[in-house]
């Protein structure tokens, strides 16, 4: 026997008794999304390199240390998307959908890959749920996009999330508080990290969501972005409270909440979970207005947000609520008994399938004993033995395995009898 072969670091397999779970929070979100008339769109695993070296922006984590890059026969460079935001706004541009109804309101579970420490909640590939609604400028769009993942959190009965909201600015405020922050910086700037030393050049804002705690202490007094809204963005950001407040949902206001990427104008807004202790971000999104024109489209605002489901799956795990997920049994198991019977079995089992009823049939030769065991295993609601005297007589005997109570049914009225006894 050779060596053993274990999934890549940073990766899981999800098995079949968790898949029910994850099927019930996609169908909740399928469900929501349809309700807020967003459409699915999938996007490739891979995009070409440039899109998020533009997109997300070189200066970021993601970008500059966190990102799996391929290269095809020395020529195209590729990378394994990191998040979808960008992938979806650049489908958006290729495939003309401006020119359709606006604002364009997307939504996509799909796979992300980053090349990070694995940790709790926190994989190097990982599933995400993200929304984008493009063509509006209004801050009743910033507040449709937040209603709708709070609405997903009520319907899976989340307990103990947060919602923090801020506003990033524009260019055109932003300017004149990167001035100001940097002027605060200068006296220490040699005593920041050198993640901070390099953000102060690309993009300053992002110190202030430095994790290095020495970091964290020389800025506790900087200035903050929301105190240097210009008009237009300080007018915005209020109206999205009063939408938020209208419509009975809960904020603070943190004026530290900057997000990991560059896109980012006005709105920035995460919900956060004590439950995941310090990587509490489940889920994380904002206004990004200049996105669409930086990849090589028209001048078109854009809003959305992604959420790990990673990471909503671990505190549902934690707040009990996949308790009760087990795994579906089936309606009918087949219990031949030799050769001859399991061909006739075999038919049988071809017309249940071919109605969709849940069917099962042994494969394994095993005495009829030994199949009674295997279908209390697999949760069975039925059980049709066909043994010799079965083959003789033309029927099934079939066993209600929750009431005990069975019966002899014709070979040819089996389906039939199912599909009545489940009431379909």
């Amino acid at each position: 026997m050779g060596n053993k072969i274990f999934a890549p670091k940073g990766t899981r397999d999800i098995l079949p008794k968790e898949v029910k779970a994850w099927e019930m929070v996609e169908g909740k979100i399928k469900e929501i999304c349809s309700a807020f008339n967003y459409k699915q769109i999938r996007v490739p695993d891979f995009e070409h390199y440039a899109l998020f070296d533009r997109g997300v922006g070189e200066s970021t984590d993601i970008v500059s240390k966190e990102m799996y890059t391929l290269n095809h026969r020395g020529s195209d460079v590729f990378a394994l998307k990191p998040e979808g935001t960008s992938s979806v706004i650049r489908a958006f541009i290729e495939h003309g959908m401006a020119s359709g109804i606006t604002p364009t309101k997307l939504y996509y579970i799909t796979s992300c890959f980053r090349s990070e420490r694995p940790q709790k909640g926190r994989q190097r590939q990982f599933h995400q749920f993200g929304i984008e609604a493009i063509g509006s400028y209004s801050a009743s769009m910033d507040a449709e996009v937040i209603m709708l993942v709070d609405t997903l959190f009520s319907e899976l009965k989340i307990k103990g999330l947060e919602l923090r909201i801020n506003s990033v600015g524009c260019p055109k405020c932003r300017s004149d508080y990167y001035e100001r922050l940097k002027n605060f910086v200068e006296p220490f700037k040699n005593e920041l990290c050198e993640d901070c030393r390099d953000r102060l050049s690309k993009n300053p804002m992002r110190i202030l969501d430095c994790k290095n705690e020495h970091c964290k202490t020389l800025l506790k007094e900087a200035p903050l972005m929301v105190d240097y809204l210009c008009e237009d963005c300080k007018e915005h950001f209020e109206s999205v409270k009063e939408y938020l407040n209208s419509a009975g949902i809960d904020f603070v206001v943190d004026p530290k909440i900057v997000r990991g990427l560059d896109y980012y104008t006005q709105t920035a807004f995460e919900f956060v979970s004590t439950d995941l202790g310090s990587q509490g971000t489940v889920c994380g999104g904002g206004r990004y207005n200049g996105l669409v024109k930086m990849i090589g489209g028209s001048d078109t605002p854009g809003v959305g947000f992604g959420l790990g489901l990673e990471r909503l799956m671990l505190i549902m795990e934690e707040q009990g609520l996949l308790n009760d997920m087990e795994e579906d049994g089936i309606d009918i198991y087949l219990a031949p008994v030799g050769k001859d019977a399991l061909k006739i079995a075999f038919k049988s089992f071809r017309e249940l399938t071919k109605k969709g009823i849940k069917s099962g049939i042994d494969v394994m030769d095993r005495s009829l004993k030994a199949q009674m065991k295997y279908a209390n295993k697999v949760n069975t609601k039925y059980t049709a033995i066909l043994g010799e005297d079965e083959l003789n007589k033309g029927v099934y005997t079939v066993r209600n395995m929750g009431t005990k109570e069975q019966e002899e049914i014709k070979i040819e009225n089996l389906t039939e009898y199912i599909k009545g006894s489940l009431g379909e």
